[in-house]
């Protein structure tokens, strides 16, 4: 037994360091930060054995604004803007604090249309975790399990890692203490999610597929030909790049 456990122990540790070194491989000159939170996101959700995750970033008025899910389909992403509205996500970014839901349906005084929605598309326990930079919280990171229970004290801060990961992609340590910067880059975090949500749509309605399956398009277009996520949806939206060529890639 003690056997089983080492080798899952060493399997679990090597998953976490290629997942940092996936992630820190985004972390190139000139590269994309929603692309970054969307590596981040999906790395999370796998190791930590949950169904769903997405990051949400403040914008200028304080208000959540979700930049990168698991899923780009409508029903994910109500759930995360939901939660970002009345829920551990918003609940989490005020506070500072890890916000933890080990049951849904149990827990019926807090944000009922949250606990509604959650319930509805099979989730039983959420965790949400800051991203915090020296005392200020910028976002926070959502994560869904369609099974009841905590994370573990192990898991929580694995994920917490991983914010701190995705705070310090944000803003670059160069700029910590530079509020002009930090503000432009949150700016263009939430202005490229928008670019790459009008692009989705219309590779959406050229290749007649979901809009993960219109993500993942534009992200490989992006890779293939070395440019950002952010230079590629704005190609596709301003037809700078053929929409035609970006459906024959492989997805």
């Amino acid at each position: 037994m003690h056997d089983i456990e080492h080798a899952a122990d060493s399997t679990r540790e090597e998953r976490i360091n290629d997942a940092f070194v996936r992630v820190a491989g985004t972390l190139v000159e000139d590269y994309d930060v929603v692309d970054l939170l969307s590596t981040l996101v999906h790395t999370c959700t796998q190791l930590l054995d949950v169904q769903s995750g997405g990051i949400l970033l403040a914008d200028g008025a304080g208000t959540l604004e979700l930049v990168a899910s698991t899923s780009e389909e409508a029903e994910t992403v109500e759930i995360m803007i939901v939660a970002a509205g009345a829920g551990p996500c918003i609940d989490s970014f005020k506070t500072g604090s890890v916000v933890s839901v080990p049951d849904i349906d149990r827990d019926s005084n807090r944000w009922p249309r949250f606990r509604r929605t959650a319930l509805e598309q099979g989730f039983r326990a959420a965790h949400a975790t800051p991203l915090r930079l020296h005392g200020a919280v910028i976002g926070a990171m959502n994560l869904l399990s369609t099974e009841p229970g905590a994370l573990s004290a192990r898991d929580a801060e694995l994920a917490q890692a991983l914010a701190d990961v995705a705070t310090v992609g944000i803003l670059h340590e160069r700029s910590f203490r530079q509020p002009e910067v930090v503000a432009a880059q949150l700016h263009l975090a939430l202005d490229t999610r928008i670019l790459v949500e009008q692009a989705k749509g219309v590779l959406a309605q050229v290749r007649s597929c979901t809009m993960t399956e219109a993500f993942t398009a534009l992200r490989d277009y992006a890779r293939v030909h070395d440019i950002t996520l952010r230079a590629a949806a704005e190609g596709v939206v301003n037809r700078s790049i053929s929409v035609e060529a970006m459906v024959s890639q492989p997805g």
